[in-house]
């Protein structure tokens, strides 16, 4: 029940930071590029996503009791491995975790036009992608404990 709550809690902390990008997305390239209070807050909110991502993907992970990654993009592949989540899907978060670790780590090379496309055009999308599969899941294992317990 425990692992249940954090995993509640991961997938609102989640949802509120898409809430809160989601009305700062610029339309147009040309915006982002030229607002630099704009494309911190796109690339500061990326960031958090997908470290509640990879966060989510460690409790549900420890939860199910499968194999410890060796580090954060194999998390999604376990998944993927254990059907919890679609291969595409893995892929795409391993792609947001690489961009991520570029925001972070090499700033003076980011590339605006692609950060643009992946905070306009895919990150909401694989976020949702993401938590209906993690709540299809919890769902799941609701209705079969339920559905053991009438049985006792």
């Amino acid at each position: 029940m425990k692992e249940e709550n954090r995993v509640e809690d991961k997938i609102l902390e989640i949802e509120k930071y898409l809430e809160e990008l989601i009305p700062n997305l610029p339309t147009e390239l040309e915006e982002y590029k030229k607002d630099f209070k704009i494309k911190a807050v796109c690339e500061r909110y990326f960031e958090k996503i997908v470290e509640a991502m990879v966060d989510l993907a460690f409790i549900i992970i420890k939860d199910k009791k499968l194999k410890i990654p060796e580090d954060d993009k194999q998390a999604f592949d376990i998944l993927s491995s254990n059907k919890i989540i679609s291969q595409e899907l893995s892929e795409r978060l391993k792609d947001a975790k690489g961009m991520r670790n570029v925001i972070i780590h090499e700033y003076g090379r980011i590339e605006d036009d692609k950060i643009f496309h992946s905070v306009t055009e895919e990150l909401e999308k694989d976020t949702r992608e993401f938590i209906n599969n993690i709540t299809n899941l919890i769902k799941m294992e609701k209705k079969s404990k339920k559905s053991k317990n009438a049985k006792l």
